[in-house]
């Protein structure tokens, strides 16, 4: 069934029971190995790592950064700022996300199904990035619709490269928005730290990434919203239009629990962030079985049609850059497994 509140444009987003993926960013440096890692462990929705250990324009603000269109931006102690012309860091994120798809496409040949694409979103740019002045972008409304609207220009050309170097790839792409609820709440704070931005409406936030997910759903490809905060704007972001929530259910609170219902029995997608993204205490990681276990409890707790678990993907609770490599691949073979448990699981209750 798909969400009301889901406009033309929207493009949505079918996932098969079994399925698990990543978040996003992988440890390392070398974006062929993490490719490869990625390809072999997610066949069924593999996607574009992210290495931000190589440094400025690696991260996730800087590689958004560098798919802006017509805005200039460069590297200060600060953080990423917009200037009047490019430079070196541009340059430099550029050069990254180049390398990456290089890489994906070399993996991934011959694909045919959905390749999932992670980009920092509108509101926690504007959160990070700061103008020419020094303060954050968010402080300048005019500032902030020229940043969203350039970032989903730099978007659509995104997903067409993608289509162009896997011609079988089915785009999804993911906006990472860790920043949203503090963007909401207030809770972005000047360069002097001396007081906080105003907060921004929810009526705003919502128009901003809802012209986002329309533009690129224009295009064929779904949006997913990844969230790792406690308190994921979860009715907002589904009034949107996304196609899916990616989200900590091991941190998520209870009061969240009708929302997120809500959510699912309108169709989206769910990607569950069970998985550790970084070693526990003890190294261990846990069985199958018990790593699905918070799904299994939502699911229960709202009395959810179990048929409704083809809508889970399994995934770590976040990215996964401060893990070793051993966490990494352990991780999402877990993710994998754990998916697969969940799909038996479905298949039981039939």
């Amino acid at each position: 069934m798909t969400s009301p509140d889901q406009e033309v444009g929207a493009a949505a987003f079918r996932p098969a029971a079994g399925w698990a993926s990543g978040v996003g960013s992988m440890p390392g440096t070398d974006p062929r190995e993490a490719a490869a890692v990625v390809a072999g462990e997610l066949a069924d929705l593999p996607h574009l790592p992210e290495l931000p250990a190589r440094g400025p324009g690696a991260d996730m603000v800087g590689r958004a950064a560098g798919l802006l269109v017509d805005l200039h931006v460069d590297v200060q102690p600060s953080g990423w700022r917009l200037v009047h012309r490019p430079g070196m860091d541009e340059r430099r994120a550029r050069a990254f996300l180049s390398a990456d798809l290089d890489a994906i496409e070399e993996a991934c040949q011959g694909m045919v199904g959905p390749v999932k694409l992670q980009v920092c979103g509108p509101w926690t740019m504007a959160a990070s990035m700061r103008l020419f002045s020094g303060e954050p972008v968010l402080s300048d409304a005019g500032a902030v619709r020229d940043l969203a609207a350039s970032l989903t220009e730099g978007l659509v050309a995104h997903v067409a490269d993608l289509r162009r170097r896997l011609p079988g790839a089915q785009p999804l792409l993911q906006l990472d928005e860790p920043s949203l609820p503090a963007v909401l709440a207030g809770g972005v704070r000047t360069t002097s730290g001396v007081r906080s931005l105003e907060p921004v409406p929810s009526t705003t936030a919502e128009e901003f990434l809802r012209s986002v997910v329309r533009a690129v759903g224009l295009v064929g490809a779904p949006v997913v919203v990844h969230c790792c905060a406690a308190r994921p704007p979860v009715s907002l972001l589904q009034r949107c239009g996304v196609a899916g929530l990616s989200l900590d259910l091991t941190v998520l609170p209870r009061d969240l629990d009708d929302e997120l219902g809500a959510a699912v029995e309108a169709g989206l997608a769910l990607l569950a962030g069970v998985v550790p993204a970084v070693p526990v205490p003890g190294g261990t990681l846990s069985a199958p079985a018990d790593t699905v276990g918070p799904v299994r409890r939502l699911w229960h707790r709202l009395g959810l049609d179990p048929a409704a678990l083809r809508l889970v993907v399994v995934t770590p609770t976040c990215g996964m850059a401060g893990a070793d490599p051993g966490h990494a691949v352990a991780a999402l073979r877990l993710a994998r497994a754990a998916a697969r448990q969940l799909a038996d699981d479905q298949e039981g209750e039939r």
